[in-house]
């Protein structure tokens, strides 16, 4: 029970620090941001598997597309003010909440009719003029991109001045927008910063600060575009907080409405228009020859379709977003580390006590498990850094596989050091090379144990000194184990002048009956030759010529390490021991040097020649034992 204990508190020790390792280094890479990307192929596959998440409610696109351009082949784009004019106006009457309109007019068609003398004086200052009446109502947000740090003015492209003059109290960072996309590490958009450009220099410079969707949404909620902070869905966002983005699905979840539709005759009455009431409408480029496309979840590479999504739908879901209230949040860090230090210490705890190829096969499980729950997690828009705990799970994994190593080459050579005192070195080679370490709390196995016995020892140990005895039993053990061994016989113990050997333990052998007798021949002619050492050694002693008796058995007996806490020793014991030593104790009793029973004759297998054959009643037994007298084996 001891021992138990002393095992159950050594694997809990070391489950608790693989479990410990394999947190730290999960906290640490999510910390540190070094699985960042592998984190990005997860979350991307979930926004794939998903599909179109939830139907737009607050936010419509307007595409300036292919089908418009054709209406009007002739028009460079540069001079449609007048038709944005109409667009806007078309919204207005509607009832649009807000219009976004996600082009820079940098330039200003009237400079450029003024500077060629296309038309009168007079024509080119009013060219523009119902653009700019639409702007200086209210309601018309125009985009604006930072080129650089944004801490100089050189680094802001803004709309012409003629535009901004038209601002309403000539309030810029509340009517213009940054359109910036920002995008990670590995190029894809998947989230936006509230404000995009440094708050204390655009303020004194009177410079656009918020995102270009931020001010939409800002603008359509009445929030101050100058506030420290602003309010979307029931929490306060900060400037310092960059927003992932919930998209509403992939790229043409919004269903668009074409420009041209605003443009046509009695637009307002259009079902279509009509619909866009009490939304925030984002106008943006839609035409095939327009370079505003953006990687996004929905177009990575792996498993994606690679399908970029344009600039003003990014636009338009980021507005979504907010306005929604919609949000994917991390899961808070307290449930993160709780989650990996449980889960990981789990498996630490199991694999401890499973086999390698089920420990690989447990964490596998528990990948898929992590990763099925991520998932689940992220339609209750959710985050769960399942990458990096399927890290942790991988160092649990390594930590259980060092380990098991190491405890298996301490096994193994204390197996080693144990065994080979007992059986040859092929045996000892072929164990340790074998899939399974034989159990050494005791087992039941069919085996053939032998007994040997020197005849007439007490007129030797009587007639020669102690030493002489000593110098007598080494040098015909040492030839008798040799044989035993050739055979891959275990030595289990010298009993005075007696051998005890087992054959088919600790390694199985499936002819251990035919080792056994073959063993005990070859020991049979080993005291033969030891006869003529004992006549020339002690020549004149008056010494009895040297014989042995040997008895084999063949059955099922209990093997392994047996014995008290102070002492143990590798033994068999059961009826089949006992019957081995009796035999070998009535070999001298009927005048034969090996005796085998029946069991081990009839397991031989192969060409025997046998004696007379005794039915012999043996010391502990009421039924006979049948048993050969053995002469040869071939």
């Amino acid at each position: 029970m001891g021992a138990l204990r002393r095992l159950g508190h050594n694997t809990a020790m070391i489950a608790l620090a693989a479990a410990l390792l394999a947190t730290t280094a999960a906290e640490g890479l999510y910390r540190s941001g070094v699985a960042t990307r592998i984190e990005y192929l997860y979350t991307d596959l979930w926004h794939r598997i998903a599909g179109p998440r939830e139907a737009p409610r607050h936010t419509a696109l307007v595409m300036l597309d292919d089908p418009t351009l054709n209406e009007r082949p002739d028009e460079p784009l540069a001079f449609w003010t007048p038709h944005f004019a109409k667009a806007v106006a078309t919204l207005r009457q509607v009832g649009v909440k807000v219009v976004a309109i996600d082009f820079i007019f940098s330039g200003s068609p009237e400079r450029w009719i003024e500077k060629l003398g296309l038309l009168g004086r007079e024509a080119s200052r009013n060219y523009d003029q119902p653009f700019r009446e639409q702007i200086n109502k209210g309601g018309v947000l125009l985009a604006s991109f930072r080129v650089g740090a944004g801490d100089t003015a050189n680094d802001f492209i803004l709309p012409s001045p003629d535009y901004l003059l038209a601002l309403p109290d000539l309030d810029l960072p509340g009517h213009v927008g940054l359109a910036n996309l920002p995008s990670d590490a590995d190029g894809a958009v998947r989230r936006f910063a509230l404000v995009e450009a440094s708050r204390e220099f655009a303020r004194k410079q009177g410079l656009p600060q918020l995102a270009f969707g931020v001010l939409a949404a800002a603008a359509a909620t009445g929030q101050d575009s100058q506030a420290a902070t602003w309010r979307f869905g029931g929490r306060e966002l900060s400037a310092e907080r960059a927003v992932p983005i919930s998209f509403v699905g992939p790229p043409g979840s919004f269903r668009t409405l074409s420009f041209r539709k605003l443009l046509a005759p009695n637009a307002a009455n259009d079902p279509e228009v009509r619909a866009l009431a009490g939304k925030v409408v984002v106008i943006g480029a839609g035409y095939a020859s327009m370079n505003d496309l953006h990687p996004t979840p929905y177009s990575t590479s792996i498993g994606g379709a690679n399908t970029l999504m344009a600039g003003p739908e990014i636009q338009a879901n980021v507005i979504e977003t907010l306005l929604a209230g919609r949000f994917l949040d991390e899961v808070p860090a307290a449930g993160r580390l709780a989650t990996f230090a449980v889960l990981l210490g789990a498996l630490a705890w199991f694999g401890t006590w499973l086999s390698a190829w089920r420990s690989v096969l447990l964490i596998l499980v528990a990948m898929q498990v992590a990763a099925i729950a991520a998932y689940l997690l992220f339609r209750q828009d959710l985050l769960f850094p399942v990458a990096h705990l399927q890290v942790g799970m991988l160092v649990v994994l390594i930590c259980q596989s060092l380990l098991r190593l190491t405890r298996e080459q301490r096994e193994r050579e204390r197996i080693g050091q144990m065994f080979g005192r007992y059986v040859s070195p092929q045996v000892v080679t072929a164990l340790l090379a074998s899939r399974e370490l034989p159990e050494l709390g005791g087992q039941t196995r069919q085996i053939s144990v032998l007994f040997s016995d020197i005849r007439n020892f007490a007129t030797f140990s009587e007639k020669l000194s102690a030493r002489e005895v000593v110098e007598l039993l080494n040098t015909y053990l040492e030839r008798a184990c040799a044989v035993l061994l050739a055979e891959g016989a275990t030595i289990d113990k010298f009993i005075g002048d007696a051998i005890m050997a087992e054959f088919g333990a600790p390694l199985t052998q499936p002819d251990h009956a035919r080792r056994a007798l073959r063993a005990a021949v070859a020991l049979r002619a080993v005291a033969v030759d030891f006869r003529a050492w004992v006549e020339q050694r002690f020549a004149g002693r008056g010494l009895p010529e040297f014989d042995i008796g040997i008895g084999v058995h063949s059955g099922e007996a209990v093997i392994g390490n047996i014995g008290s806490s102070v002492r143990m020793e590798y033994t068999a014991i059961g009826d089949t021991v006992n019957i081995a030593s009796r035999l070998e104790g009535q070999t001298k009793e009927i005048g034969a040097h090996i005796l085998a029973s029946r069991d081990t004759v009839s397991m031989f297998g192969g060409d025997l020649k046998t004696g007379a054959l005794h039915r012999l009643t043996v010391k502990g037994r009421t039924a006979t034992v049948e048993a050969f007298e053995i002469v040869s084996v071939a």
